[in-house]
């Protein structure tokens, strides 16, 4: 998985995430971005022969933690003995998740398909002997789930690719283009087969900051994809090619200037699976980091890695199933939202309905006694906590008949109907929600 190493780097992201801005315009690509952006939560699956000695994905290797041959050994122990297609496709269901993305290939070149070039894949060079991508997606399509492929543009074991580890490199592009060439034409029938054999939703690719858009032949690739579907969905890292930003690890502050944007993230502090790690974010911590990224408007893309055999750890099974049960109970609070109202109106995550009309208060932990919402210019018609029906009772206090600053609203919240985890409230208004943000006084 990409790593951001340095600040320099970062900045070069970001830049990299503007530029797209301005190659895809967003007027073009809205009508197809629709499912998206209702969606709010998908599960990512790292799974390769990096999980038999639980090492990190193709860079244990790249930064020399181990030998590239000593990596490569894992593919003996790669069993996929207990993979249950079926079981992973429930469990993505359960979880509330309207989309998947799974790695097809990582770094390190392993396809997890029978790719047709002459190259590492689960099907030749492991004890799996199988194709694993076809019946996942299947399992998945059935339960109504959209289908995503991670595809790494850079494949470190690859001869004809020029980069292989952090401080050594095979040639450079300028100095032999034919093998680029090869390598090119290589990387493109490999991102073909994944295309016309799986059909994806959505191609989620890695790996881009090596070469340039030119270098990659991105416009071309992109309209190769779209040429099999246009409905497909891209992400943002095909060197100014994609439909949407997709940050990784950090939380953004505030919400990102970007018209679509997704946050992938851990479940612990690896991708894939590691047996040392132990560092599992609590369903506590992961539903509070999804209400967050629902207000900001972006998606959650939350990682599972699964053992070499195709298990899912306990721990994982159990965030999944955590946030799936409080998904249900607060469905319309986040699936099919829009971003909530500015920071400053109120001291946590917030949502809109479509119409604008609901808007939806997500609190902290148990919270309960009295909370405060400033500046909102509309009238509430009703307050219900969302899940359990329960109806809640509110004042206005400081409305000045002729002025129009509104007052603060403060609802009452008693103890008893707390969610184990976060409350949401919905707040139904007389009309779209309209907020006052000007200085008071006299205005």
């Amino acid at each position: 998985m990409f790593r951001i190493f340095s600040f320099l780097f970062a900045f070069a992201l970001l830049s990299q995430t503007i530029f797209s801005q301005q190659k895809i315009q967003p007027d073009s690509i809205r009508k197809k971005m629709e499912w998206f952006e209702d969606a709010k939560l998908g599960i990512f699956i790292h799974w390769g022969i990096y999980a038999v000695n639980g090492v990190d994905e193709s860079w244990a290797f790249y930064n020399k933690k181990m030998s590239w041959p000593d990596y490569m050994q894992q593919l003996k122990g790669f069993t996929a003995a207990r993979y249950d297609p079926a079981a992973w496709a429930d469990l993505i269901k359960a979880s509330g998740a309207r989309y998947t993305v799974i790695t097809t290939k990582h770094h390190d070149g392993v396809a997890l398909w029978n790719t047709k070039e002459e190259h590492f894949s689960t099907v030749k060079n492991t004890p799996a002997k199988r194709d694993l991508l076809k019946p996942f997606y299947e399992e998945v399509r059935k339960r109504g789930i959209k289908a995503g492929a991670y595809f790494s543009l850079i494949d470190w074991s690859h001869p004809d690719y020029p980069g292989f580890m952090k401080d050594s490199s095979r040639y450079k592009v300028a100095n032999d283009p034919a093998r680029w060439e090869r390598f090119k034409k290589f990387y493109q029938s490999q991102l073909a087969e994944v295309s016309h054999q799986f059909n994806p939703d959505l191609f989620w690719f890695d790996g881009d900051w090596e070469h340039s858009a030119e270098e990659w032949e991105s416009l071309k690739v992109r309209k190769s994809l779209l040429e099999r579907n246009p409905h497909a969905i891209i992400n943002g890292r095909l060197m100014g090619y994609g439909d949407y930003d997709t940050p990784e690890q950090n939380v953004p502050v505030s919400r990102p200037k970007y018209n679509w944007w997704e946050l992938c993230m851990t479940i612990n502090n690896n991708w894939g699976f590691q047996h040392k790690d132990t560092h599992w974010k609590t369903p506590y911590e992961i539903i509070a980091l999804f209400a967050d990224v629902v207000s900001h408007g972006g998606n959650l893309l939350l990682d599972i890695g699964p053992r070499e055999d195709g298990t899912i750890p306990a721990e994982q099974v159990n965030v999944l199933t955590e946030l799936g049960q409080w998904n249900k109970k607060h469905e319309k609070a986040i699936f099919g939202t829009r971003p909530g109202i500015a920071q400053g109106h109120f001291y946590g995550p917030t949502t809109l309905s479509k119409d604008s009309t609901s808007l939806f208060l997500f609190l902290q932990g148990q919270t309960s006694g009295t909370i405060l919402l400033k500046g909102l210019s509309n009238a509430i018609k009703d307050i219900q906590v969302v899940g359990n029906g329960t109806k809640l009772t509110h004042k206005v206090v400081g409305k000045i008949s002729w002025s129009p600053v509104p007052g603060l609203v403060y609802i009452d919240v008693p103890k008893g109907v707390q969610d184990k985890y976060i409350t949401v409230l919905e707040l139904k208004l007389d009309k779209p929600v309209r907020l006052y943000q000007g200085r008071g006084g006299f205005e």
